[in-house]
């Protein structure tokens, strides 16, 4: 090699990384112009969408708040108000002589009636107490739901926090509003026993702890509910060692569990017909009858919407088997989420076929959600005896069911012009047909069209339907339609849905007639005094919570929730 030549090989080499140097720079150049290109391009269709979808379609992406907690701090004043009025609940339901618990020595760990007898006192001051706390309540939910439906995007943890707070008071007070977890308490106890609850009633126990706490009503009722319950119920009593307290506090942890499901779920679900979860989760998690009659009163009812809420998610997210499996196994809690299963098997093909068409796969989930029920009721040994007692419930008579409330005027009408050969309970019998005869008719036809209203939609109006339209209406009976209505109702849809979980609480609440008897007979000027703080409870200011943000951006604009969109 010539000197020429090796001081070429000497040069060639930084000439070459030069070289490709300055071609990785100028690529780089051009990725970062393309880059700010995509990014220009990203802002620009992200405003768009928000100037054109409604806020309640908007991605957790948009919206003012963000995951930034100091953009919802607001949430702490609702939260702390919502647990003070629980908190007033239960301190009005746990003083002695009571009339919103069972007022007996032994049904719980305080709060038993004093030696001497009841005290009027005690007793004005607890009525004071829970219906100002009720007040209360429901002005939070709304002024609440109000907030986030004109402020989308709010993390779901901050909800759930709202939640805990809200249960932490329910599980210190006695069981509320209702003692049919006292009936389940002995069911459990016949279940460790190898006693059948769908042959006997709680009575067959004998006298004891147990069967103290029972409402005389259902002490040789038998039970009405599925098989997976009473199983559940059985375990309880063994896990509590027969000792009946610990077997509530189990019951109502399981309410716990059921109300935890459908608060898993109602956000998913929420978004899977494109809709913000914030208020749509304190409508349907958060509802004052939710808290109250669910958790409070430890009602079945929670376990069997948490099943159903998880069954009618799993089917939205294309998962038909997983949710009719879930829904059949909350028709072994009760039995009206066996509507779940007609549904998703209704809707497992899709929209828009003929009911010819929609017909298989109707068999197939009843298939499916059959071999399940029956599978549970020979495994725990019961058999389907429980079918044969689905009318239990229709033993109370009540004004607030309009099949029972015509049939009971109509009978007295009947009586009064001479008919005395026609008996209530025969009169009963006709108009509580007719009424679940026209609920029946007015979900086949929801059913029908659920391509016009909404697959979703249609089975929350069939739930109220055969709520309403049934032989007794309790007040967490109306859960079965506000919770599975909450992710898609809207306009005056939504208003009913208010007004119910509004109302719901204070008609035929324990301790009304009392409220009366001691308006009339009680020291004026003390009824005076209750009443002016009833009424400052419900007209003292609460605050503007959305007035502690601010956002111009059209994604602040959405549904209010009692409007349309």
């Amino acid at each position: 090699m010539n000197d020429r030549e090796e001081g070429e090989a000497t040069i060639a080499p930084p000439t070459l990384l030069a070289s490709l140097v300055r071609q990785r720079a100028k690529m780089h150049e051009r990725a970062v112009r393309v880059g700010a290109a995509a990014d220009q391009l990203a802002v620009r269709l992200e405003m768009l969408k928000v100037r054109v979808l409604p806020a309640s379609m908007l991605s957790d992406r948009v919206h003012p708040g963000g995951d930034d907690p100091k953009g919802w701090r607001f949430l702490r004043r609702p939260a702390v108000l919502g647990f003070v009025a629980l908190c007033a609940i239960v301190l009005g339901a746990s003083l002695p002589s009571s009339p919103f618990k069972l007022e007996m020595a032994g049904t719980w760990f305080f709060g038993e009636p004093p030696p001497g007898g009841s005290s009027q006192s005690f007793m004005l001051l607890g009525l004071v107490a829970v219906y100002g706390g009720l007040v209360l309540l429901i002005r939070v939910w709304y002024g609440l739901m109000k907030a986030l439906a004109h402020r989308p995007g709010v993390p779901v943890r901050y909800l759930s926090w709202i939640l805990v707070l809200w249960i932490v008071p329910m599980l210190v007070v006695a069981p509320i509003f209702s003692r049919d977890v006292y009936s389940y308490a002995a069911q459990g106890e016949m279940m460790s026993h190898h006693i059948n609850p769908y042959d006997y009633g709680p009575y067959t126990l004998g006298a004891g702890p147990y069967v103290n706490g029972v409402d005389p009503l259902w002490l040789n009722t038998p039970a009405p509910y599925g098989p997976l319950f009473l199983m559940m119920d059985g375990l309880f009593a063994n896990l509590s060692f027969h000792h009946v307290l610990a077997t509530v506090v189990l019951l109502r942890l399981s309410a716990v569990a059921g109300v935890a499901l459908i608060a898993a779920c109602i956000p998913a679900l929420a978004r899977s017909f494109g809709r913000d979860h914030g208020a749509i989760y304190v409508m349907a998690v958060l509802n004052p009858l939710v808290i109250l009659m669910l958790v409070g009163a430890a009602h079945n009812d929670a376990l069997m919407l948490g099943l159903l809420v998880a069954g009618v998610t799993a089917a939205r997210y294309k998962r038909p088997v997983a949710g009719v499996v879930l829904c059949a196994l909350a028709a072994s809690i009760k039995v009206p989420a066996a509507l779940g299963i007609i549904y998703i098997g209704w809707d497992w093909t899709g929209p828009g076929l003929s009911w010819r068409q929609r017909l298989r796969p109707v068999i197939k989930a009843g298939a499916i959600s059959t071999a399940i029920v029956l599978g549970l009721s020979i495994v725990s040994g019961l058999g389907i005896g429980w079918i044969a007692n689905l009318d239990t419930p229709g033993t109370v008579r009540s004004w607030l069911a309009p099949a029972t409330g015509i049939g009971m005027a109509l009978s007295a009408a009947l009586h009064a012009v001479g008919l005395t050969s026609v008996s209530l309970t025969s009169v009963l019998t006709v108009t509580r047909v007719l009424g679940l005869g026209a609920a029946a008719a007015l979900s086949v036809y929801v059913l029908v069209h659920s391509d016009r209203f909404g697959a979703l939609r249609a089975m929350g109006i069939s739930f109220l339907l055969f709520v309403v339209l049934g032989p007794v209406v309790q007040p967490w009976y109306l859960t079965w339609g506000v919770v599975v209505l909450a992710p898609v109702a809207s306009g005056k849809l939504r208003a009913v849905l208010v007004a119910l979980s509004a109302l719901s609480p204070f008609i035929g609440l324990p301790g009304g007639r009392t409220l009366l008897d001691e308006l009339i007979h009680y020291n004026p000027l003390a009824v005076a005094a209750a009443l002016l703080v009833l009424l400052g409870v419900l007209v003292a200011p609460l605050g503007r919570w959305s007035s502690s943000w601010e956002d111009p951006s059209p994604a602040a604009a959405v549904l209010d929730p009692v409007g349309g969109t």
